[in-house]
């Protein structure tokens, strides 16, 4: 299937969303992975993900690619950022000129209902809109997810060092996030749409 959302986000960043309706064999054809993937499912992920970034930028030098140990994947080169996030049949990729990048899309259920206590602080939880606390939770999560990305080097706490600002549940909306470690702080601006049971958050 083609992409269904592409959001230029700045002359240099664009976001998109593809969901994926072929088999492995049309993305083999343009874009090569780790053999070391064996999970057929995850495996058509990881294909989907590299052939997106290279429909978000043309040229995008894929055999580039390294993996951190903190599995985040970079460019070698560093000429581009780049952040990759899988659910289901859909995939989500952001591609930058100007800085890290972070992109997170998930699917709204109960499992995020249960484990909130784990990313939510008291201060955050407060905030939450009763009349649609799952979605508004899934944004928080999705959104903490994509700041994760966006740091990628692993071992953060999502109660402890990340602290999203109080914002109202919308089906599109903006937020920001303080991100607190001894290595690196900052105050993120993310931007989040939930469409048909999907939830998308980015930041740059």
């Amino acid at each position: 299937m083609p992409l269904i959302r592409t959001i230029q986000i700045s002359p240099g960043s664009r976001l998109g969303v593809w969901q994926i309706g072929e088999d492995e064999t049309f993305f083999r054809k343009r874009v090569n992975i780790s053999p070391a993937i064996h999970h057929p499912h995850k495996r058509l992920q990881h294909f989907a993900g590299r052939y997106l970034l290279t429909e978000l930028f043309p040229g995008f030098p894929l055999d580039s690619i390294q993996i951190m140990e903190s599995r985040k994947p970079i460019l070698s080169c560093n000429s581009l950022h780049f952040s990759i996030s899988h659910c289901g049949d859909f995939v989500a990729a952001i591609v930058s000129q100007e800085g890290a990048v972070g992109v997170d899309i998930e699917r709204m259920n109960d499992k995020i209902e249960k484990v909130s206590h784990k990313f939510l602080s008291p201060a955050e939880r407060e905030f939450i809109d009763p009349a649609n606390a799952l979605a508004h939770k899934t944004i928080c999560w999705s959104a903490k997810e994509a700041v994760f990305k966006w740091y990628g080097l692993g071992q953060v706490d999502f109660k402890e060092n990340m602290q999203l600002e109080p914002f109202p549940y919308q089906l599109y909306g903006y937020m920001h996030c303080n991100f607190n470690k001894a290595d690196k702080k900052a105050r993120l601006s993310l931007q989040y749409l939930i469409a048909d049971g999907l939830c998308l958050s980015w930041t740059i």
